[in-house]
């Protein structure tokens, strides 16, 4: 009767543990369920007047060939030109998509500031100077921008990208290293922002390792 009670017992622990972990999964998973992020792409910036066309969606650009907007539909970001690093706009959103520093320029953000409504978009170039600059032969570089997701009925959408640079602005190579946006409509992000790592996977892992010894 004793060793009987023990093994339900045990059971019960067994259960109980691998409910939580599961449980504790579900709420990571979903909680960043909304970052959808590239992983490293290096994508170039050409240093021609057409530069890189990106659709963050599809993930379409306009390589090989280094064509020009018309053959990325739906085509959201364009950094470009050969002597200068310029941040082009769709037509819409109205009044620009890249996030700027107050004084004309794109914005280099520090991580987890949060790009949202709230902030100032337009069209800027980089510059060095000023406010929140970019910084060159790195990729210390984060720009902002919002866009409308053909997917979701045109509704505006937040992310960032991390640029690339050499030794000049128009200096090769320089890319997109990678991006991510927010998928719910209106929601913000932070500046870096990528989805947490699945760590606590490690708990269900011990919680199913703790059964099988149970049952040896």
């Amino acid at each position: 009767m004793g060793q009987s009670f023990k093994n339900r017992l045990e059971k019960h622990f067994v259960a109980c543990s691998a409910a939580a972990a599961a449980a504790t999964i579900g709420a990571v998973q979903t909680a960043d369920a909304g970052i959808v992020y590239s992983g490293v792409v290096n994508l170039n910036i050409a240093s021609t007047t057409n530069g890189l066309y990106l659709n963050v969606v599809t993930g379409a650009i306009n390589e090989p060939g280094n064509t020009a907007g018309g053959t990325v539909p739906g085509w959201d970001v364009n950094p470009w030109s050969s002597s200068a690093l310029n941040y082009f706009s769709p037509t819409a959103p109205a009044g620009g998509v890249y996030v700027g520093n107050g004084a004309g320029n794109t914005a280099n953000l520090v991580p987890g500031t949060l790009i949202g409504a709230a902030s100032t978009y337009g069209s800027g170039t980089a510059s060095t100077a000023g406010a929140l600059p970019h910084v060159l032969n790195s990729s210390d570089n984060i720009v902002g921008f919002r866009f409308q997701h053909e997917g979701n009925s045109n509704a505006t959408h937040y992310g960032w990208m991390r640029i690339s640079l050499s030794g000049t602005f128009s200096a090769q190579p320089r890319a997109v290293v990678e991006y991510a946006y927010e998928d719910q409509a209106g929601v913000p992000i932070e500046a870096g922002a990528v989805p947490a790592p699945a760590s606590l996977g490690l708990l269900a892992l011990g919680a199913v390792g703790l059964a099988g010894r149970r049952r040896r």
